[in-house]
């Protein structure tokens, strides 16, 4: 909360100082054609400039619901061995024992490790190889059985894939050159009012442009990481799934 206070505010100052710098550098009584010329670049310099937040806004967007739909996959997967394991008959206790312990780690160690480094848990990594592996040990003796392995390992790999895109997306932030266009834009935008005299109603119009485009900042900042607060994606699916492995266990 503070974090999007703050960059609001400091939107909102940055606009105002740079309007007043202007007002102070340029004549504060600027000929008609200057005005005019002044309005039409603000126009297309504030086009570009909206059309930038626009588009990596809807990138972050589409990135943080991909990552949640991922999770939800990547709960299925788990589920689906740790119940097909106990369809398929004895000798997959140390599936069920590799699963528990996978979901033991991921929703806090891996999930706290990603917010800060952006790397995987290598407990998870460990626990996901004794699954692998046990399941490859399986000697399926009928068709049922070996439809359950195969789904198992289709499972097994599918997790794997969910994990890499997971780290992808851990690493993978917002490009220095985009907050430097955000931040000029900002500053051509501000730059070009200063034609307008500082009145109660311009004032009010400034503070409301500053105020948003703050806010626009401030989101797509907080879903450049959806693995840390202020917006950070709760793996509650994880827990979920924990707490109804643990009623039957």
């Amino acid at each position: 909360m503070l974090i999007s206070i703050g960059i609001v505010f400091a939107t909102v100052a940055a606009v105002f100082a740079i309007y007043t710098l202007m007002r102070v550098l340029m004549s504060r009584a600027p000929n008609s054609r200057t005005q005019d010329l002044a309005a039409s670049v603000v126009f297309r310099v504030s086009a570009l400039h909206g059309l930038v937040l626009a588009l990596v806004f809807a990138s972050e967007v589409v990135e943080y619901n991909q990552l949640s739909f991922e999770s939800a996959s990547e709960v299925n997967a788990i589920s689906d061995i740790y119940f097909d394991s106990m369809r398929y008959g004895e000798g997959t206790e140390a599936i069920r024992i590799a699963m528990r312990a996978y979901l033991d780690h991921i929703p806090t160690e891996e999930w706290n490790s990603l917010g800060r480094t952006g790397d995987l848990s290598g407990s998870a990594w460990v626990a996901w190889d004794d699954a692998y592996t046990a399941i490859l040990d399986l000697t399926p003796a009928s068709p049922r059985q070996d439809a359950l392995r195969d789904n198992m390992l289709d499972k097994i790999h599918a997790i794997a894939e969910n994990r890499d895109m997971r780290e992808y997306q851990a690493k993978t932030g917002l490009n220095v050159l985009f907050w430097i266009a955000a931040i000029v834009g900002v500053v051509m935008v501000s730059a070009g009012y200063y034609t307008f005299a500082p009145t109660r109603d311009n004032v009010i119009l400034l503070s409301i442009f500053s105020a948003y485009t703050g806010f626009i900042l401030f989101t797509i900042y907080a879903m450049s990481n959806p693995f840390s607060d202020p917006a950070a994606l709760k793996p509650r699916l994880f827990f979920e799934l924990r707490a109804d492995i643990a009623k039957i266990e």
